[in-house]
């Protein structure tokens, strides 16, 4: 980056008055908080939480399922930041056996949203994205082929 261009995080800082960025956060910043509940909302395991969750509530084991491929850790251990998050609410009954709700919370819906968007873009673009992968290591071993003729 050019050392005389200030950076888009740095010209947005000076414009904002310190309280209101305290309020909002800043995801360029490295010590943002912020950047830690984007970790939790865009992993892997958060985003299809998310989207499970946006159609209503589902107890764990139906959720387990709708997620293919999540442990039982895994998908523990995302409920648990998204729940700290204030994304999810958690349900227990005192039953027996035991049974447990998921549900997102209106905040958590609207993060589902968006995130679901950008998935859905995954969906229709990954295609392309493979294809332009491919590409790539195909040049790649061509370079690395005439290199080694050298």
């Amino acid at each position: 980056m050019n050392a005389n261009v200030p950076s888009r995080s740095s010209e947005k800082t000076s414009a904002v008055p310190l309280s209101e960025r305290l309020r909002r956060g800043d995801v360029m910043a490295p010590q943002c908080p912020s950047r830690e509940i984007l970790n939790h909302l865009t992993s892997r395991w958060g985003v299809l939480v998310l989207i499970a969750l946006l159609p209503g509530t589902l107890r764990f084991s139906q959720l387990r399922r709708k997620i293919g491929g999540v442990s039982e850790r895994m998908l523990a251990q995302t409920l648990q930041l998204l729940q700290s998050d204030g994304m999810v609410e958690r349900h227990a009954y005192d039953i027996v056996p035991p049974h447990v709700e998921y549900t997102l919370t209106p905040m958590g819906t609207e993060a589902a949203v968006r995130v679901r968007e950008l998935a859905d873009w995954v969906e229709m673009h990954y295609a392309a994205v493979l294809r332009q992968q491919e590409a790539l290591v195909a040049e790649r071993g061509h370079q690395a082929a005439g290199t080694k003729g050298s």
